[in-house]
């Protein structure tokens, strides 16, 4: 029998499509080990904010895709998985269609989370566990429809919530004034009696601005270097993003709109460096995979 138990985790986003396989391996505590994370580049957020539904043209390849996923789920063979969509999906009017649709003609259920749901699912990788006693920090994860924030003191979690605030709606001209004031309002509100205050970063464009500034995983960022490097992104066109700065096309486009969001959230919290762990939905929904396995067979 192989060694360790297997999950495999959908992703479903505004900006791209993900998919996780991981080896949880029995020894002590459980060592998770990511055996290969499959990547599609498909903004539904495009469709799903601009027009409010997900076109037909969009709506062929995401069953394509869910198509893909699913063949290589039965290759891989996980005791459990799980597929979930987030921001895009919520806003598509069509979204639910879609969804039954993938069941009908694949047999994926695909479950279309709240924000307050991904936030959960996020903090599944229990990353309090890493951080120190008796300090207060905020977690930020960007994706492209939607901002999750969670504050977290002495290793436990104070309060978590979403902002329809993502790096594709910023692209396509989606986030209102009130929409910044409501995230800015929710910070100071929760920060203002925090004393040196910490962030944790989540999203792969801050694992991006990250990498560009030399960072590995783990290390942190001030605001002044994600400053820097964003002022150093800026003046290249779409073209030479991709070609000179070595970004995927689906990002190249949004990085900026992202690291806005980063700023804001250090700025408004008081918060002086972003920790980057690169750790993500899927990575939480195999964790809850993991921990649902455990509390029914021990």
């Amino acid at each position: 029998m192989e060694e360790g138990l297997r999950f495999s985790a959908i992703d479903i986003g505004s900006n791209a499509m993900r998919l996780l396989f991981t080896r949880v391996i029995l020894n002590g505590s459980p060592a998770f080990i990511k055996e290969s994370l499959i990547r599609m580049p498909l903004r539904l957020g495009h469709d799903a904010f601009v027009r409010g539904s997900i076109n037909s043209e969009t709506a062929d390849k995401f069953m394509h895709t869910m198509r893909g996923f699913m063949h290589m789920i039965y290759a891989y063979k996980p005791i459990r998985f799980r597929a979930c969509a987030t921001s895009a999906m919520r806003t598509a009017d069509n979204g639910l269609r879609l969804v039954k649709k993938v069941k009908q003609e694949i047999g994926l259920n695909i479950e279309i989370i709240s924000g307050d749901d991904e936030a959960s699912l996020i903090l599944s990788n229990h990353i309090e566990r890493t951080l120190k006693p008796n300090q207060y920090y905020i977690y930020i994860d960007v994706g492209g429809g939607s901002t999750e924030l969670t504050l977290i003191y002495d290793k436990e979690v104070l309060g978590s919530k979403s902002f329809p605030i993502g790096s594709v709606r910023l692209l396509e001209g989606r986030v209102t004034e009130e929409h910044w004031k409501d995230m800015k309002d929710w910070i100071k509100k929760n920060t203002v009696k925090c004393n040196s205050i910490k962030a944790i970063g989540s999203g792969g464009n801050i694992n991006k601005i990250a990498s560009l500034a030399g960072k590995q995983k783990g290390d942190s960022l001030n605001h002044k270097e994600i400053e820097n490097k964003l002022t150093e992104i800026n003046p290249f066109n779409y073209h030479d993003r991709i070609v000179k700065l070595g970004m995927r096309p689906d990002r190249a486009d949004v990085i900026s709109y992202a690291g806005s969001i980063y700023l804001n959230c250090l700025k408004w919290s008081g918060a002086k460096k972003i920790f980057v762990h690169q750790i993500g939905l899927p990575d939480g929904i195999i964790t809850q995979l993991y921990i649902d396995y455990k509390k029914q067979y021990g």
